[in-house]
């Protein structure tokens, strides 16, 4: 009994300490609550320079400061028994466990392989959904300086429909100041404005279309192979990738539909779930 009560005081003493270090090493308090460096030294990037990383540091420590002062502010106004708060914690708690399982099963059983004839038969069905908010060219452009030794020929090279022009052109990239040579790609006409600004003003681009343009910084060939306008129809190509996370989403939401009803049946033929 004597050395169960030795046992007792020393425990104390020990944890006494250790509060006395803790709340010595701590960086900062709140009421009864303390931040430590450990607690926030690992969302700090190291990338950082040392000034911008003292900031970065006071952010993290204001900000958990404020979020405990408004802790403390609403503990003191909202009763902790009120039944709202109560319900939605529940309610967050069990959608997050169920989340993290189905998915878990979705990580370990959904087939991400999308074939070309999935992306087809996807676009064929819903294309009609897929209208245009904005302007879409394929072209190819140049841009080089007034004074490019022999500009004729370059000006014939790139209107020209041979690939060996076209390679030959390639070839020469370093003497262009911007360039894309591969008009296959559906872009937005607004990001083409932004590296042409040339052809800001003009009317609307249209197919087939060639454009010379000169001014102080040089010379501008645009050839347009062919334009999409505001509610036409998108390409297949330009909307694969949409059409690629659709795809996997209803095939997310298959697979939890599966789940929710395999639990079900299960639980009804083992007599865990009965409806009265």
């Amino acid at each position: 009994m004597k050395y169960l009560s030795l046992y007792i005081v020393l425990l104390i003493i020990s944890i006494s300490c250790k509060e006395k270090v803790d709340e010595d090493n701590a960086i900062a308090r709140v009421y009864d609550q303390y931040l430590y460096e450990k607690d926030i030294k690992a969302k700090i990037p190291e990338s950082l320079s040392k000034e911008d990383s003292i900031l970065f540091r006071n952010n993290l420590i204001n900000t958990w400061a404020t979020q405990q002062l408004l802790l403390q502010k609403a503990k003191i106004n909202i009763e902790d028994n009120n039944e709202d708060i109560n319900e939605l914690v529940k309610k967050y708690k069990r959608d997050l466990l169920i989340d993290k399982y189905t998915q878990a099963v979705i990580l370990q059983d959904l087939d991400t392989l999308i074939t070309d004839s999935d992306i087809d038969e996807y676009y064929n069905k819903n294309s009609n959904i897929y209208k245009l908010n904005e302007d879409l060219v394929q072209l190819k452009y140049i841009h080089f300086n007034q004074d490019i030794i022999d500009k004729k020929e370059v000006v014939d090279l790139f209107k020209s429909d041979s690939e060996s022009d076209l390679e030959e052109l390639a070839n020469r990239e370093l003497e262009f100041n911007s360039y894309n040579f591969n008009d296959s790609i559906w872009v937005s006409y607004l990001s083409v404005e932004k590296k042409l600004p040339i052809l800001k003003g003009d009317d609307r681009l249209k197919k087939n279309e060639f454009i010379q343009k000169e001014d102080s910084l040089g010379v501008y060939l645009v050839a347009v192979k062919n334009v999409l306008y505001i509610n036409d129809i998108a390409p297949k190509s330009y909307v694969t990738p949409t059409i690629k996370n659709m795809i996997l989403h209803k095939r997310k939401l298959g697979m939890i539909n599966k789940i929710e009803q395999t639990l079900v049946n299960d639980a009804i033929n083992k007599k865990q779930f009965e409806q009265y």
